[in-house]
């Protein structure tokens, strides 16, 4: 709901994903992120003192732990949340 109490979305919550390219163990691949994750992403890399290039590397290594292993981007909006969750 926004602050006027109206049900419709807006803002660059409700953007479309962004595709970028990253590069992880030396290996180029491409994440789609809504623009919201990716500021997120970039967030949570800086005040880790990491480029975001090596948390994704991190996220990786734990999703592929996983059984099933989700895909990289729903493994980094799933970290994303719990790391904001904890931050509460």
């Amino acid at each position: 709901m926004q602050r006027d109490g109206s049900d419709q979305p807006s803002g660059p919550s409700f953007a479309p994903p962004v595709k970028r390219s990253v590069t992880i163990a030396g290996h180029q691949t491409a994440i789609s992120l809504e623009p919201i994750f990716w500021d997120a992403l970039r967030a949570a890399a800086a005040a880790d003192n990491l480029p975001i290039n090596a948390l994704i590397a991190r996220i990786d290594v734990a999703r592929l732990a996983a059984d099933p292993a989700p895909n990289l981007a729903s493994a980094i909006r799933c970290w994303l949340f719990d790391r904001a969750r904890d931050y509460r």
